[in-house]
Protein backbone atom coordinates (compact mmCIF):
# COMPACT_ATOMS: atom_id res chain seq x y z
CA UNK A 1 0.00 0.00 0.00
CA UNK A 2 1.51 3.57 -0.89
CA UNK A 3 1.14 6.68 1.38
CA UNK A 4 -0.32 10.16 0.03
CA UNK A 5 -0.12 13.00 2.32
CA UNK A 6 -2.35 15.60 0.97
CA UNK A 7 -2.98 19.71 2.02
CA UNK A 8 1.34 20.57 1.77
CA UNK A 9 1.65 24.06 1.97
CA UNK A 10 5.45 24.07 3.16
CA UNK A 11 8.43 23.42 1.73
CA UNK A 12 10.16 22.13 4.34
CA UNK A 13 7.09 19.52 4.83
CA UNK A 14 7.55 18.52 1.42
CA UNK A 15 11.14 17.74 2.03
CA UNK A 16 10.68 15.64 5.41
CA UNK A 17 7.77 13.39 3.61
CA UNK A 18 10.66 12.45 0.82
CA UNK A 19 12.69 11.52 3.68
CA UNK A 20 10.41 9.20 5.00
CA UNK A 21 9.49 7.97 1.50
CA UNK A 22 6.13 8.92 1.16
CA UNK A 23 4.82 8.13 -1.71
CA UNK A 24 2.65 11.11 -3.67
CA UNK A 25 2.45 14.98 -2.30
CA UNK A 26 -0.91 16.72 -2.25
CA UNK A 27 -1.29 20.35 -3.23
CA UNK A 28 -4.62 21.88 -3.19
CA UNK A 29 -5.18 24.42 -5.96
CA UNK A 30 -8.67 25.15 -4.67
CA UNK A 31 -9.28 28.83 -3.51
CA UNK A 32 -12.06 28.06 -0.66
CA UNK A 33 -9.86 25.28 0.95
CA UNK A 34 -7.87 26.29 3.98
CA UNK A 35 -5.17 24.63 2.68
CA UNK A 36 -4.51 26.43 -0.71
CA UNK A 37 -1.44 26.00 -1.89
CA UNK A 38 -1.07 28.72 -4.98
CA UNK A 39 -0.47 31.25 -2.72
CA UNK A 40 1.90 29.62 -0.43
CA UNK A 41 4.93 27.63 -2.96
CA UNK A 42 6.46 28.86 -5.42
CA UNK A 43 6.36 27.14 -8.38
CA UNK A 44 9.73 26.76 -9.42
CA UNK A 45 10.63 25.14 -6.19
CA UNK A 46 8.08 22.45 -6.56
CA UNK A 47 8.78 21.79 -9.83
CA UNK A 48 12.39 21.39 -9.22
CA UNK A 49 11.46 19.10 -6.30
CA UNK A 50 11.88 15.42 -7.14
CA UNK A 51 12.13 12.20 -5.00
CA UNK A 52 8.02 12.14 -4.80
CA UNK A 53 4.99 12.06 -6.57
CA UNK A 54 3.50 15.57 -7.15
CA UNK A 55 -0.55 15.59 -7.16
CA UNK A 56 -2.72 18.53 -7.77
CA UNK A 57 -6.50 18.73 -6.40
CA UNK A 58 -8.47 20.74 -8.58
CA UNK A 59 -12.14 20.90 -7.78
CA UNK A 60 -14.31 22.74 -11.08
CA UNK A 61 -11.53 24.33 -12.23
CA UNK A 62 -11.41 25.55 -16.19
CA UNK A 63 -9.16 22.71 -17.95
CA UNK A 64 -6.72 25.58 -19.13
CA UNK A 65 -5.83 26.52 -15.86
CA UNK A 66 -4.65 22.95 -14.68
CA UNK A 67 -3.13 22.53 -17.48
CA UNK A 68 -1.24 25.85 -16.64
CA UNK A 69 -0.78 24.38 -13.03
CA UNK A 70 0.24 21.26 -14.13
CA UNK A 71 3.48 22.97 -16.42
CA UNK A 72 3.91 25.68 -14.11
CA UNK A 73 4.68 23.10 -10.69
CA UNK A 74 6.16 20.22 -12.81
CA UNK A 75 2.71 17.70 -11.33
CA UNK A 76 2.84 14.20 -11.86
CA UNK A 77 -0.29 13.38 -11.49
CA UNK A 78 -4.15 15.88 -11.05
CA UNK A 79 -7.12 14.66 -8.54
CA UNK A 80 -10.27 15.33 -9.51
CA UNK A 81 -12.87 16.70 -6.90
CA UNK A 82 -14.95 18.45 -8.05
CA UNK A 83 -18.10 17.55 -10.93
CA UNK A 84 -15.90 17.08 -13.81
CA UNK A 85 -17.28 15.43 -16.79
CA UNK A 86 -15.35 11.91 -18.73
CA UNK A 87 -14.92 14.32 -21.38
CA UNK A 88 -13.16 16.47 -19.08
CA UNK A 89 -10.76 13.75 -17.41
CA UNK A 90 -9.97 12.13 -21.04
CA UNK A 91 -8.51 15.71 -21.90
CA UNK A 92 -6.28 16.22 -19.06
CA UNK A 93 -5.45 12.16 -19.12
CA UNK A 94 -4.14 12.94 -22.66
CA UNK A 95 -1.07 15.03 -20.73
CA UNK A 96 -0.97 13.54 -17.23
CA UNK A 97 -2.22 11.10 -15.26
CA UNK A 98 -5.44 11.60 -13.52
CA UNK A 99 -7.26 10.32 -10.14
CA UNK A 100 -11.15 11.28 -10.10
CA UNK A 101 -12.35 11.01 -6.58
CA UNK A 102 -15.77 10.13 -5.83
CA UNK A 103 -17.59 10.80 -2.51
CA UNK A 104 -19.56 7.93 -0.68
CA UNK A 105 -22.46 8.15 1.26
CA UNK A 106 -24.72 5.37 2.98
CA UNK A 107 -25.14 3.91 0.18
CA UNK A 108 -23.58 3.31 -3.08
CA UNK A 109 -23.70 2.17 -6.91
CA UNK A 110 -20.47 1.25 -8.09
CA UNK A 111 -21.68 0.95 -11.59
CA UNK A 112 -24.16 4.25 -12.21
CA UNK A 113 -21.01 5.57 -10.20
CA UNK A 114 -17.99 4.97 -12.19
CA UNK A 115 -18.59 2.86 -15.00
CA UNK A 116 -17.98 6.03 -17.60
CA UNK A 117 -14.96 7.17 -15.95
CA UNK A 118 -12.78 4.11 -15.83
CA UNK A 119 -11.58 4.75 -19.51
CA UNK A 120 -10.44 8.34 -19.00
CA UNK A 121 -8.76 8.06 -15.76
CA UNK A 122 -5.90 6.21 -13.90
CA UNK A 123 -6.84 5.55 -10.64
CA UNK A 124 -10.43 6.44 -8.35
CA UNK A 125 -10.26 8.08 -5.17
CA UNK A 126 -13.48 7.25 -2.63
CA UNK A 127 -13.82 10.05 0.27
CA UNK A 128 -16.74 10.76 2.64
CA UNK A 129 -19.95 12.62 1.10
CA UNK A 130 -19.68 15.88 2.53
CA UNK A 131 -22.99 17.44 0.98
CA UNK A 132 -22.57 20.58 -1.49
CA UNK A 133 -18.86 20.75 0.14
CA UNK A 134 -15.84 18.99 -2.27
CA UNK A 135 -14.52 16.78 0.56
CA UNK A 136 -12.56 17.92 3.24
CA UNK A 137 -15.32 16.34 6.26
CA UNK A 138 -12.48 15.13 7.93
CA UNK A 139 -14.57 11.74 8.59
CA UNK A 140 -14.71 8.77 7.56
CA UNK A 141 -17.14 6.64 5.75
CA UNK A 142 -18.42 2.96 5.64
CA UNK A 143 -15.27 1.01 4.18
CA UNK A 144 -17.68 -2.10 4.56
CA UNK A 145 -19.24 -0.75 0.94
CA UNK A 146 -15.94 -1.11 -0.45
CA UNK A 147 -15.99 -5.06 -0.09
CA UNK A 148 -18.74 -4.57 -2.72
CA UNK A 149 -16.46 -2.62 -5.27
CA UNK A 150 -16.73 -4.66 -8.47
CA UNK A 151 -13.56 -3.53 -10.82
CA UNK A 152 -9.70 -4.08 -11.07
CA UNK A 153 -9.37 -0.35 -11.40
CA UNK A 154 -7.12 1.16 -8.64
CA UNK A 155 -8.15 3.56 -6.12
CA UNK A 156 -7.14 5.61 -3.16
CA UNK A 157 -8.87 5.20 0.23
CA UNK A 158 -9.72 8.70 1.55
CA UNK A 159 -12.28 10.53 4.45
CA UNK A 160 -10.64 10.88 8.21
CA UNK A 161 -8.11 8.05 8.37
CA UNK A 162 -5.70 8.99 11.02
CA UNK A 163 -3.26 7.30 13.61
CA UNK A 164 -6.19 5.41 14.95
CA UNK A 165 -7.63 3.98 11.85
CA UNK A 166 -4.39 2.39 11.59
CA UNK A 167 -4.78 -1.25 12.63
CA UNK A 168 -8.52 -1.49 10.40
CA UNK A 169 -6.28 0.07 7.43
CA UNK A 170 -4.12 -2.51 7.57
CA UNK A 171 -6.45 -5.46 7.59
CA UNK A 172 -8.40 -4.32 4.57
CA UNK A 173 -8.20 -7.19 2.49
CA UNK A 174 -9.09 -5.32 -1.03
CA UNK A 175 -7.30 -6.12 -4.26
CA UNK A 176 -8.11 -2.92 -6.00
CA UNK A 177 -6.74 -0.32 -2.91
CA UNK A 178 -3.33 1.06 -3.43
CA UNK A 179 -3.15 3.85 -1.98
CA UNK A 180 -4.13 5.70 1.31
CA UNK A 181 -4.82 9.48 1.29
CA UNK A 182 -4.28 11.17 4.52
CA UNK A 183 -4.99 15.36 5.43
CA UNK A 184 -6.37 16.64 8.04
CA UNK A 185 -5.66 13.75 11.15
CA UNK A 186 -1.82 14.70 10.66
CA UNK A 187 -2.00 18.09 11.22
CA UNK A 188 -0.90 20.96 13.99
CA UNK A 189 -3.26 23.47 11.93
CA UNK A 190 -4.60 23.24 8.44
CA UNK A 191 -1.43 23.04 6.21
CA UNK A 192 0.55 22.21 8.82
CA UNK A 193 1.47 18.66 8.99
CA UNK A 194 2.93 17.03 12.56
CA UNK A 195 5.57 15.68 10.87
CA UNK A 196 6.39 13.14 14.18
CA UNK A 197 2.47 11.33 12.92
CA UNK A 198 3.33 11.22 9.94
CA UNK A 199 6.70 9.55 10.42
CA UNK A 200 5.13 6.88 12.60
CA UNK A 201 1.74 6.44 10.47
CA UNK A 202 4.43 5.30 7.35
CA UNK A 203 6.94 3.65 8.71
CA UNK A 204 4.25 0.87 10.46
CA UNK A 205 2.36 0.87 6.58
CA UNK A 206 5.71 0.57 5.29
CA UNK A 207 6.80 -2.36 7.42
CA UNK A 208 3.85 -4.16 7.06
CA UNK A 209 3.41 -3.72 3.16
CA UNK A 210 6.35 -4.27 0.65
CA UNK A 211 6.45 -2.18 -2.00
Amino acid sequence: MKIKVCGITRKEDLQQLIAFGVDYAGFIFYEKSPRFAGNKLDARSIRETNGILKTGVFVNAPLEQVQRIVADYGLNLVQLHGDETPEYCAALKAIVPVIKAFRVGAAVNWEQLLSAYIPVTDYFLFDTEAGKAYGGTGKMFDWELLKSYPYTHPFFLSGGIGPDQLPELLQLELPALCTVDVNSKFEIQPGVKDMEKVQRFTDKIQSTYLK
